[in-house]
């Protein structure tokens, strides 16, 4: 096969680490850099996505008591923990990533307005009908397979991952460049994942392998 081959950092910011124990700490989120560098390594193009959410979102929970209740709107559907406040430490990407727009061929910026929370990054909105332009991207430099990681493995990560499939890409997921936030979610976005023809690499050494 003859692959035309982007890496996907999704959504690689402090506030999905314990580095902002107080947003939305992902275990071990703090240690995928040298794996999404080293996915990176292996393709011709460098695409990455951020949630950049203002202050006052409509679903924000600043009561733990509230995160996950049901909020109402077309394009937010439950309340989380307030994380990746533009211009916060959270919304950075984490060290050793570069650039978030020159290190980058693309970079997507998400759930920018008050009544919009998406999860994966190539729409704006949860009925996938609104782009962010990545898949328009990936096709015009006519990639063909896309190696993911990113935070967490179990939402953006999967859901971004599962709207690439639906564009017709080959995925990989690299697991070590991965992590998730509950072990019963992880396993169910994995099935989902393998279903979709997903194909899964324990680290960077197995994706050079699932590449050759």
């Amino acid at each position: 096969m003859n692959r035309v081959i982007a890496a996907f950092d999704v959504d690689a910011q402090k506030t999905f680490t314990p580095l902002c124990p107080d947003e939305l700490p992902v275990p071990g989120g703090d240690e995928i850099v040298d794996e999404l560098n080293t996915n990176a390594a292996l393709a011709r193009f460098r695409i990455g996505s951020r949630d950049a959410h203002p202050d006052n979102a409509r679903w924000i929970a600043d009561d733990p008591a509230d995160v996950f209740s049901p909020v109402e709107g077309d394009n937010i559907d439950v309340r989380w923990p307030r994380h990746a406040m533009m211009g916060t430490r959270g919304f950075e990407l984490l060290d050793g990533l570069p650039h978030p727009i020159t290190g980058y061929d693309f970079m997507v910026s998400k759930g920018l307005d008050v009544d919009c929370h998406p999860y994966g990054a190539c729409y704006h909105d949860l009925g996938d009908t609104r782009s962010t332009g990545v898949i328009e991207f990936l096709e015009s430099r006519g990639v063909t397979t896309v190696i993911v990681g990113g935070l967490a493995l179990d939402y953006c990560v999967a859901t971004t991952v599962m709207q690439l499939r639906a564009a017709g890409f080959e995925v990989i997921l690299n697991l070590a460049a991965s992590r998730g936030i509950a072990e019963a979610s992880v396993e169910k976005a994995l099935t989902d994942m393998r279903e979709a023809g997903v194909l899964f690499a324990s680290d960077s050494r197995e994706v050079k392998g699932l590449l050759a």
